[in-house]
C-alpha cells in the first residue's frame, strides 16, 4: 500500500468518525466531572477539562460568565480572586485583561501560566459524545450568547444550559431547541420535578445531602428527564443515587469514584 493510499484511508476514517450529531450515542448514566478534574487540576481550565476527557467522564460541568466586553469566559466565582493571581469581578474585566491572568499557580506551580479559556476554546477540546453541562453564571444576555455559540459550533446534541428561568427563556428565544437543565430549584423536590417536566427541560439538577428524593426521581425518569444530582460522592452515596434512578452524580474526584461506577456496569467513556 503506497503512502497516498494510506493517507486517503486515514482521511476517510477521520471524516466518518465525526458522524452526524443525531447519530452520536450519548451516555445514559455515569459520572459528571465538576469544573473538569478539579481535584487535581485548576478548575474551569483547559488542563482540567482535558483531564476529565482523558479519565472518561460521561458529563463535564464548567461555569460560564460574560466579560465586560461581552466575551464568554470560564469562571465559577463572581470575582477572579480565589483562582487567579489578580482581583476583580469578571464582569468588570475585558477578555484581554482576563487572558493575561494566571489561573494555575494557586493549584500548583506545575500549572503556572494556565490561562482562563473562552467558551469556544473549551468546546474545542471536547469529543462529541460527552455531555457538556454549561452552568450559566448570569441572566438573559448570557443565555442568548451561549446558545448562539452552541448552535454555531454544532454542539446542540450534547451541550445543555444549566440555567435559571430568565437565561433559559432567552436562550430558547434564539435557539428554540437548545437543551436546558432547570436550575430554578424549589424547596420541595416533587414541585421542582413537576415544574421541570412542565417547562420541557431535558435535565434537572437535584440538590441533596445524601438523601435522594425517590418519588421525584421516578417521576422524572418516567418523563424522560435526565437527573443530575448534587452532591454526595461517597461510595455509599453514589450507590444510593444510581439505585434510585439518578443518571449523573456530580463528583469532584472522578478517578476515585470510577470503581463504584464499575460496580454498576458503567465504563469510562471512550
Amino acid at each position: 500500500m503506497n503512502r497516498c493510499h494510506t493517507l486517503l484511508i486515514a482521511l476517510s476514517f477521520a471524516i466518518l468518525g465525526q458522524g452526524r450529531a443525531e447519530d452520536i450515542a450519548m451516555p445514559v448514566r455515569g459520572l459528571y466531572a465538576h469544573r473538569g478534574a478539579m481535584s487535581t487540576h485548576p478548575e474551569n481550565t483547559i488542563p482540567a477539562l482535558e483531564e476529565a476527557v482523558r479519565l472518561g467522564a460521561h458529563m463535564i460541568e464548567f461555569d460560564i460568565q460574560l466579560t465586560r466586553d461581552g466575551a464568554l469566559a470560564l469562571m465559577h466565582d463572581v470575582t477572579v480572586d480565589r483562582t487567579t493571581n489578580s482581583k476583580g469581578k469578571v464582569t468588570d474585566l475585558t477578555l484581554a485583561e482576563i487572558k493575561v491572568l494566571d489561573a494555575g499557580s494557586k493549584m500548583s506551580e506545575k500549572f503556572a501560566g494556565t490561562r482562563i479559556p473562552t467558551f469556544e476554546e473549551a468546546l474545542a477540546v471536547f469529543p462529541k459524545n460527552v455531555w457538556l453541562n454549561c452552568h450559566l453564571k448570569g441572566g438573559a444576555d448570557l443565555g442568548a450568547a451561549t446558545a448562539k455559540v452552541i448552535e454555531k459550533t454544532g454542539r446542540k446534541h450534547q451541550a445543555f444550559l444549566a440555567a435559571m428561568a430568565d437565561a433559559a427563556k432567552a436562550a430558547r428565544a434564539v435557539v428554540p431547541d437548545i437543551l436546558i437543565c432547570n436550575m430554578e430549584r424549589q424547596g420541595d423536590s416533587l414541585e421542582y420535578a413537576k415544574e421541570t417536566i412542565a417547562m420541557k427541560a431535558q435535565f434537572i439538577q437535584l440538590l441533596g445531602k445524601g438523601e435522594v428524593p425517590v418519588e421525584a426521581v421516578k417521576m422524572l425518569n418516567a418523563a424522560g428527564v435526565r437527573v443530575n444530582y448534587y452532591h454526595d460522592e461517597s461510595a455509599e452515596g453514589l450507590r444510593r443515587q444510581w439505585n434510585a434512578g439518578v443518571n449523573f452524580p456530580l463528583v469532584n474526584d472522578f478517578a476515585k469514584a470510577m470503581p463504584v461506577a464499575l460496580e454498576f456496569g458503567i465504563q469510562p467513556l471512550q
